[in-house]
């Protein structure tokens, strides 16, 4: 059994100095990294780099689906299935199915977003790699974590951490994982 790497850790304990490593990270050409914060940081996302999410069109799609749902059901059950000339109403009015029209596009919505993020946030996700690493686990309490994965093409053990030590981060170190 030899001890493969899986990625170098650093500790932060500044939010504004994490903020500007971010930066220094992305800047510096570096795709298979994170950063773990014990409460949101605003602006970090930014310097991270990352993309808006998708989630609001799966919303979308969802509430697309739901109001086309409570539409179509209405329509054939009021006008083709079974026609009932109720109060002098046409079969289908549209103005009658407002309350359940709004009620199913709510329930559509909810469930796309619901789906969309479990799937996007790669949930449920039992496992870390770096769970068992004790400055990883800081990242709960007082610490902000920054993570670079040994899957990144422009990772170096040594280069890494070096990096990290001139950006502010205390502790750094590899992370290491038993492979048969």
């Amino acid at each position: 059994m030899t001890e493969a790497p899986v990625g170098i850790v650093g500790e932060f304990t500044d939010p504004n100095q994490v903020t500007k490593a971010a930066q220094a990270i992305r800047d510096a050409g570096y795709r298979q990294w994170d950063i773990h914060t014990p409460y949101p940081v605003h602006g970090l996302d930014k310097a991270m780099g990352v993309k808006r999410s998708m989630l609001t069109y799966i919303s979308f799609g969802g509430l697309l689906f739901g109001i086309s749902n409570a539409l179509g059901i209405q329509y054939w059950m009021g006008a083709i299935d079974y026609p009932l000339n109720i109060g002098g109403k046409g079969f289908f009015d549209w103005q009658f199915s407002i309350p359940i029209d709004f009620e199913l596009s709510i329930l559509g919505t909810a469930i796309f977003t619901v789906i969309g993020l479990f799937h996007l946030c790669r949930l449920p996700t039992w496992y870390n790699r770096y769970q068992d690493d004790d400055s990883f686990k800081k990242a709960t309490d007082d610490t902000f974590v920054v993570t670079i994965d040994s899957d990144d093409d422009r990772f170096s053990a040594e280069t890494t951490q070096d990096m990290l030590r001139r950006l502010g981060a205390k502790n750094v170190h590899l992370v290491t994982a038993t492979a048969n």
